[in-house]
């Protein structure tokens, strides 16, 4: 493939402007509806704008003066070219034909009641969901579910049945939102759509179904998980979205200060010892282990994972799927990567004592173990331990530091502004930051998530501590004297830097905050 260098010289024999990036908004978004998507990518061609009685189209291979004449017969009109690197005008026309795409909402409104019996058999498969054209209707009606979800960041989609109705929803930033409500008569074959894609038995309405699928999306790979179970009105469908574009982030990416940064840092250069991360279902505890086992990963590691699922694959990183009908558990997997000669071992979750248990004994044998913990602050976590049947002196010489997580909505940049509150709290800042509500947010004044952290080193004191069984409050009021910032003060710090709300603080850390005794 020719270099950017070459394509610019190439450009300048030929007597065409040479451009690097497209701006999206000179672009003419009514232009692309004549041109097909796969043709404009195959010939690296994207029709820009009508200029003085020409059409302005970028190209990606000049020379490629056969494509020029047949846009130039199609649209009418001469043809300019300005010439564009082929990385940056196929990013380009994913990016500008996505957002000509219809709506799922646009394919309800265009269903054929006539052709749903047929489309539980169809299974044909797009490369891309920009591709769509012809396919049976609710085949088109999935495909434009997932397409919206991606292009609105969801992380998952709820197609969910009722008596008399169908609703879809999409989890954004965290938040359910009613997205679409198709007739009811699509239910089933909306259902085995999403069966064939994931490579599920159509025919078992019974029993809950778990199983995986992938898209392509404007160009790049999204991985989704599928979950059926069966309820009263028919099956329930959550489809979880992973976008592999977005790979794996650095601690300081996903809302680390630099202070909880250092802290962890000097954990992660032990050599030994466990490190939990801990909180609810979806607080990003695997984004945080993906993050810590990025930044350890090195040619001299050997780090081994036994995770249910795998998210994202890690190059130089042995992986290991949870599969509990064949007895591959957490247990059994961490026994066997013990003679793998690991130096990092990273479990999914501690489920159960035999998994803790194991984990402890490792952290003690000369391994680090990276693992999290449903919890909801740090302090509890010891105590959660020693509920499943972990001998408080094990717990004590194995614990290398405890990190409880939330995440919260991150307020739009493209919108922010500052405001002065009627009412301040001790301690809060006279200026807060909110979003308006732009085109950006989708109106909603948030734009992403960031973590807010409560980070715990153990230190021998703490361990004194733990082997008496200290209480959970006092292990708390403890780590506050040893400078500690719950996850309420990591809040308000990123609340007082305008990144979030505070609201969204008191949101996530309402049921955690207690007054410890004096």
């Amino acid at each position: 493939m020719a270099t950017d260098h070459d394509l610019q010289g190439l450009a300048e024999r030929l007597g065409l402007p040479f451009q690097e990036q497209i701006d999206d908004a000179l672009a003419d978004e009514t232009l692309l509806s004549r041109l097909p998507l796969a043709f404009a990518r195959s010939r690296c061609l994207l029709p820009l704008a009508i200029q003085n009685g020409q059409l302005l189209v970028a190209v990606g291979n000049p020379a490629d003066l056969l494509a020029q004449d047949e846009v130039a017969k199609l649209y009418g009109l001469p043809v300019s070219g300005i010439v564009v690197p082929q990385e940056e005008l196929l990013a380009a026309i994913n990016r500008l034909y996505s957002r000509t795409a219809g709506s799922a909402r646009d394919v309800v409104e265009n269903l054929i009641a006539e052709d749903l019996s047929t489309i539980a058999t169809e299974l044909s498969r797009p490369h891309d969901l920009l591709d769509l054209t012809d396919e049976a209707p609710v085949i088109r009606l999935l495909h434009a579910i997932l397409f919206q979800a991606v292009k609105e960041r969801a992380s998952d989609i709820h197609i969910e049945p009722y008596e008399r109705s169908l609703e879809v929803r999409f989890r954004i930033d965290g938040i359910l939102h009613l997205k679409l409500e198709p007739p009811k008569v699509v239910q089933e074959a909306l259902v085995s759509r999403v069966k064939i894609m994931a490579s599920l038995n159509i025919a078992e309405k019974r029993l809950p179904q778990d199983g995986r699928l992938k898209v392509l999306v404007a160009g790049h790979e999204v991985d989704v998980r599928v979950s059926i179970v069966p309820t009263f009105f028919g099956e329930r469908t959550v489809l979880r979205l992973l976008d592999r574009k977005q790979g794996v982030r650095s601690l300081g990416a996903i809302g680390f200060s630099e202070r909880d940064t250092t802290i962890m840092e000097r954990l992660l250069s032990r050599s030994n010892g466990i490190i939990l991360v801990t909180g609810p279902t979806g607080s990003g505890k695997t984004t945080t282990l993906y993050a810590a086992i990025s930044r350890l990963n090195r040619q001299e590691k050997n780090i081994i994972t036994i995770e249910d699922p795998i998210e994202y694959q890690l190059p130089g990183v042995g992986q290991i799927q949870v599969q509990s009908k064949i007895d591959l558990t957490f247990a059994a997997g961490l026994r066997s990567v013990l003679r793998q000669d690991p130096d990092i071992i990273m479990v999914g979750e501690i489920r159960d004592a035999e998994t803790a248990k194991i984990s402890m004994q490792a952290s003690l044998t000369g391994h680090l173990v990276l693992s999290t913990l449903h919890t909801n602050d740090a302090a509890t976590a010891i105590t959660r331990l020693i509920d499943m049947g972990i001998e408080p002196f094990m717990v004590a010489s194995s614990l290398a530091g405890i990190l409880a997580q939330r995440l919260v909505r991150v307020i739009c940049t493209h919108c922010r502004e500052a405001y002065q509150p009627e009412e301040t709290l001790p301690g809060m800042p006279e200026i807060l930051y909110r979003g308006r509500g732009c085109e950006r947010c989708s109106g909603q004044g948030t734009l992403g998530r960031t973590g807010i952290y409560e980070l715990l080193p153990v230190d021998a004191e703490l361990c004194g501590m733990i082997t008496r069984c200290a209480s959970t409050n006092e292990i708390k009021a403890y780590a506050l004297s040893r400078g500690m910032r719950t996850l309420r003060d990591d809040g308000m710090d990123k609340v007082t830097a305008g990144i979030t709300t505070l609201e969204e603080v008191l949101r996530v850390t309402q049921e955690e905050y207690v007054d410890l005794p004096v």
